[in-house]
């Protein structure tokens, strides 16, 4: 897996298949595309199998596999995330992606297990097909506040926090401060919280850590903590990330 800010990718192996994979959500666009084998997707009463399949942030949704699949997540409140949010999801959660050059840009991502790549190359070949879906088109940026409250928690993961803490310098109510973030990110801050938190445990064990010490610096009580919310989130134990 690769994370760097705004991305994250990662290469799951499943020759037979994933089992139950379990409805889940996450706060991140999600483009899988199968390397090998094939891909089925479904939220709602949406239904999609195709080699490249795109899921709206925050949406419930399935997946069944079986190969070499490649994940790309980008942040939503990133610009790569907002254009994408615009462009491919007016018609629902799901999304077929026929974007050749997308699917050209991760083809190296098919020697992985043969011949594994360091996360910043996995981070290159991410970055590069999303670059291919988007443009340089301006997009609407994150209101500079919520920006302000977000990267300030991003900053001190390993502290108690709440959303009154994040807010120092930020001027507005409470009810104003807690609508305006849930506007902007789709998200209450506590539950927006839990995502980073888990992003910065998945980044941890990336560079090398252990699940145990990668939950801890991210503010998980224990790596049980931990475990439990990446199942709830991506629809798999945490120990799937030993994959790659």
């Amino acid at each position: 897996m690769g994370i760097s800010q705004g991305i994250s990718v990662w290469v799951l192996d499943a020759p037979h298949g994933f089992g139950d994979a379990g409805v889940h959500a996450h706060h991140a666009i999600q483009i899988t595309n199968a390397l090998t084998g094939t891909l089925s997707l479904a939220s709602g009463e949406a239904k999609l199998t195709a080699p490249t399949i795109a899921v709206a942030a925050d949406a419930p949704h399935k997946f069944a596999a079986q190969g070499l699949l490649a994940f790309v997540f980008v942040e939503p409140e990133s610009h790569a995330g907002r254009v994408l949010a615009e462009r491919l999801f007016r018609d629902g959660p799901l999304a077929e992606v026929n974007d050749a050059g997308f699917a050209r840009a991760l083809e190296p991502l098919r020697d992985t297990f043969d011949a594994p790549h360091g996360s910043e190359r996995l981070l290159e070949f991410g970055g590069a097909a999303v670059r291919e879906l988007v443009p340089e088109a301006r997009a609407p940026l994150p209101d500079a506040r919520v920006q302000k409250i977000i990267d300030f928690t991003a900053a001190h993961l390993d502290e108690r926090l709440n959303l009154a803490a994040a807010a120092q310098g930020v001027y507005l109510s409470p009810s104003r401060l807690r609508h305006l973030f849930v506007e902007q990110t789709g998200l209450p801050y506590k539950t927006y919280l839990l995502w980073l938190r888990l992003m910065r445990a998945v980044q941890l064990y990336s560079e090398g850590k252990t699940l145990t010490e990668s939950a801890h610096a991210a503010g998980f009580a224990d790596s049980a903590h931990f475990s439990r919310a990446f199942r709830r989130t991506f629809g798999l134990p945490a120990t799937t990330l030993t994959r790659l």
